[in-house]
């Protein structure tokens, strides 16, 4: 894409962040219905796993504009989470959507110690939740002890993070487990991966591999696929090892396949019936910043057909599926959280608001590299 589209893009997408700031005040938001932030996910669910989202989009606005608003919006944010910590039971394996994209984007950016130290206290909640007869980080919690999904090779990267901030190689160790597990237990041959593997908890045998938010065990959950093109290439990012940059490759050609035959805008599972035809951009958005990071990694020989295939998903976002208008709350149409939730099918979803404006940033050249 050229530079100037971009340029437009991005600066449609500052107006309507700037105005969204603006109506909302200290309110965390979630999804948009009919195209207002109606809930404020601090009286909702304070250790919901979305609620960094907004911080990490600022951050990023922050980078590209240096508005003031954007930053003291993020450092609120990041603030109004101190209590989550607190009452730290609520929280479970994604600490690291929520504390990289708030405390380690404030610390990265400003240096502030007090961030550095929230990051280094949801790092070790994450690294607690190790079950080391199975090698993976425990998904969720109540009763589900044995349970590992594909959506923790995000969380990894506040674990490398740790591990680099202050010289522990604990925290890198767990990660390094954790990616190996999903590796063997959770990417299919053909690329494809399961949302969630069941494990005895107390043998590490693999039980079941349920369907999660996809449509049905053994079926292709488009977000999960997302998670796993851009976690193996974070994983590569932070380690060197061949072996998931490899897997990453994997996963997005999957990936990429299959949004060719839908106008490069992801289907909510890559194997669901034909009908009803249900959409989910969030999960193209975030496969296009895992495409990037793959790019980012391979030769100029290989870069072309993950930086293309990038494009013409981005073109496919923001012609088709981008409401650019200030007055409405929400800038991506058409995110859906699972495939039998009815309730947030098809809508404007807060992380599909971040992951496309990471991708315009850093196809930009302006990215801020926050995992």
């Amino acid at each position: 894409m050229e530079k100037t589209v971009l340029e437009q893009y991005l600066n449609l997408a500052d107006k309507k962040i700037e105005a969204e700031c603006c109506r909302l005040g200290k309110k965390i938001p979630y999804i948009a219905e009919d195209g207002v932030y109606k809930k404020d996910m601090r009286d909702v669910n304070l250790s919901w796993w979305t609620n960094g989202f907004w911080s990490g989009m600022l951050w990023q606005l922050y980078k590209n504009t240096g508005k003031e608003l954007y930053k003291t919006t993020a450092e609120h944010t990041e603030t109004e989470l101190d209590r989550a910590l607190e009452n730290f039971e609520g929280l479970h394996h994604d600490v690291g959507f929520m504390w990289q994209l708030t405390a380690v984007a404030d610390y990265k950016m400003t240096g502030n110690p007090v961030a550095r130290r929230r990051a280094l206290h949801a790092a070790t909640l994450l690294a607690g939740r190790y079950n080391d007869a199975g090698q993976f980080i425990r998904a969720w919690n109540l009763d589900k002890t044995g349970w590992m999904i594909i959506d923790c090779m995000m969380n990894l990267s506040l674990l490398f993070w740790a591990a680099e901030e202050t010289g522990d190689p604990r925290y890198r160790q767990i990660a390094i487990h954790h990616a190996d597990t999903a590796q063997r237990v959770l990417i299919r041959e053909d690329g494809s991966c399961n949302h969630i593997a069941v494990f005895d908890p107390e043998s590490g045998e693999v039980l079941e591999k349920p369907e999660g938010q996809g449509y049905a065990s053994g079926s292709s959950w488009a977000r999960g696929q997302s998670w796993a093109v851009y976690g193996f290439a974070l994983a590569y990012t932070h380690t060197g090892k061949k072996e998931y940059l490899e897997t990453a490759k994997k996963a997005a050609h999957y990936f990429i396949a299959n949004v060719a035959l839908t106008g490069y805008v992801s289907l909510v599972d890559f194997r669901a019936p034909e009908e009803p035809v249900m959409l989910d951009t969030t999960a193209t958005a975030c496969a296009i910043c895992g495409l990037l990071e793959i790019a980012d990694a391979v030769s100029e020989y290989e870069k072309k057909l993950y930086k293309d295939a990038a494009e013409k998903m981005v073109d496919a976002l923001v012609e088709q599926h981008c409401d650019w208008n200030p007055q409405s709350d929400g800038i991506l149409q058409h995110g859906t959280a699972a495939y039998h939730r009815e309730e947030d099918t098809e809508v404007p979803i807060i992380y599909g608001d971040y992951f496309l404006i990471e991708a315009l940033m850093r196809l930009a050249g302006k990215g801020f590299k926050v995992w």
